[in-house]
């Protein structure tokens, strides 16, 4: 964003989702940390608890992320040739390079990227999502241009409704045990040989996208009593089925199990879930309040929140060595904090300092 354009609040709030992010990748090995077949672990309740904690702050993380691109680009005001190159230029070149690295880094093969990220870098699954709602952007932008406060409501609600979904899947198969084919209880036309279902293309990431729109357009500027009022009440309900969800559904402890069991813990961790939701529109609410633009924005804030996509990309290759570096002389709730914070400061480094590379800077870090 040019100078006369940055909105404080949102470079607050990439940076806080940013370690967010670093807060969730250092308590994952405490679940996803077993030996093959049974990488699911999670060693004791303490641990349990801690990655229940975590979940239920900061899972609002990569969702924000999102809304945060709405809220500046939807809709779409340029040419859509000139919306893609700038987004390619912005978002996929820097994805493709690192991808590449950390293949290389691994020994994978760089062949594989043409079908899909490698296997090390998992956690850059958000960026093919992100790409995804840039191309239906110019497609809905006529539409959000004139779309009104209660038409826009009423997509939102119907959108709120698929978020109750990983919990009516489990539901049915508590009910009925499995599903009349397949393993997956399947939803409103879903089956195994077409997963678009009645809900399909008003399920998934553009809720968000259509919330961010909301913030923009329709969203009433209220008080910080009225909003705290509102949205801690609100993150306080969503934490508690995010970290209780998990909690209560671990089978015993000490546990060790398929990845499958973890797919299935993570059920109320799922970013287009109720209780997710409920978390993230409470803290765009707090951090939309936050107008602070004194020295602290423009020294550390501003230019951690230009270098948040570069630290996202990169910040893995220091996370797990800080992680085993910690872990075997810290208390799980330290090794978790210092993990993230060790991460955040370096990775945040490493991209101001590439994104200054002359000509190479900003297809390096964005």
């Amino acid at each position: 964003m040019k100078e006369k354009k940055r909105i404080a609040f949102l470079d607050y709030l990439r940076v806080a989702a940013a370690f967010m992010v670093m807060l969730i990748h250092a308590s994952e090995p405490y679940y996803l940390g077993g030996e093959a077949p049974n990488i699911t672990a999670v060693a004791s309740r303490g641990d349990a608890i801690w990655i229940a904690l975590v979940e239920a702050v900061c899972r609002a993380c990569v969702p924000l992320f999102v809304i945060t691109s709405s809220y500046l680009l939807f809709p779409v005001a340029k040419p859509t040739g000139e919306f893609f190159k700038r987004r390619l230029a912005r978002i996929a070149v820097p994805f493709a390079v690192w991808c590449a690295a950390y293949a290389l880094w691994h020994g994978e093969s760089l062949g594989r990227m043409l079908f899909n990220f490698p296997d090390a870098a998992g956690h850059l699954w958000f960026v093919p999502m992100l790409l995804g709602l840039y191309i239906i952007m110019p497609l809905l932008s006529p539409w959000a241009e004139k779309v009104t406060k209660a038409e826009l409501r009423g997509w939102i609600m119907l959108w709120l409704f698929t978020t109750t979904f990983p919990y009516l899947r489990r539901l049915w198969s508590a009910l009925y045990g499995e599903p009349s084919f397949g393993a997956v209880p399947f939803l409103y036309g879903e089956c195994p040989w077409s997963m678009f279902g009645a809900f399909h293309y008003a399920s998934g990431f553009i809720g968000y996208m259509l919330i961010g729109l909301w913030f923009r357009r329709f969203a009433a500027d209220l008080t910080w009593r009225r909003t705290l009022a509102i949205a801690a009440p609100l993150w306080l309900a969503g934490g508690a089925v995010i970290g209780g969800g998990f909690y209560a559904r671990i089978p015993q402890i000490p546990l060790s199990a398929p990845y499958s069991l973890a797919v299935d813990l993570e059920m109320s961790f799922e970013y287009c879930s109720t209780g997710v939701v409920m978390t993230v529109v409470a803290a765009f609410m707090i951090f939309r309040k936050i107008t602070f633009s004194g020295a602290l924005y423009s020294r550390v804030v501003r230019p951690l929140a230009e270098a948040s996509y570069g630290t996202y990309l990169m910040h893995m290759f220091f996370l797990t060595p800080v992680f085993e570096a910690l872990r075997p002389h810290c208390p799980t709730p330290v090794t978790i904090v210092a993990t993230a914070s060790v991460t955040f400061a370096a990775a945040s480094l490493a991209s101001i300092c590439v994104g200054k590379i002359p000509r190479l800077g900003r297809w390096l870090a964005g």
